[in-house]
């Protein structure tokens, strides 16, 4: 039985200093921080709103939903504008660096101990050309089931 290794892309971007990577195949766009509309009652990551082309994308803060340090925004901060499970979703992150092309197989199962980041939010690590990425779980970051929880509320 052979087995074929499955090419992947991953954009890559910034946190605090660490390198983390998402599938290119959930990402719509890479914007420059724009206006955010803050929405009231929503968890403290989540800053608010953005109309981006017509459609109204909530934003979330990764620094906030990991727990790390604020700091202000720069100029090589970005919003990674992201499609989980037919939402579409901004992350704020430090800045976007790179895209990646991996296989399947360059994904290791995440250490117990990752950094700063819960490893409920870890699919796993990838170490590409002596450079560490910390591959995320959009699904989880985002909590789903707790955001759609939220919405349906009365």
């Amino acid at each position: 039985m052979e087995e074929t290794s499955q090419k992947l892309k991953l954009i890559v971007f910034e946190l605090n200093g660490e390198e983390y990577a998402i599938p290119v195949n959930q990402v719509r766009s890479i914007e420059k921080i724009m206006p955010i509309t803050r929405v009231p009652n929503v968890p403290g990551y989540i800053k608010g709103v953005i109309n981006l082309r017509g459609v109204i994308t909530p934003i979330v803060d990764l620094r906030s939903r990991f727990e790390m340090e604020k700091i202000s925004l720069s100029d090589s901060s970005r919003i990674i504008i992201t499609v989980v499970e037919e939402l579409e979703v901004g992350f704020i992150v430090d800045a976007a660096n790179d895209v990646i092309d991996i296989t399947n197989e360059d994904i290791e199962p995440s250490p117990e101990v990752v950094g700063s980041v819960a490893n409920m939010y870890v699919k796993g690590v990838v170490n590409v050309n002596k450079r560490l990425f910390v591959c995320l779980d959009l699904a989880e970051v985002l909590n789903l089931e707790e955001l759609k929880g939220n919405s349906n509320e009365s």
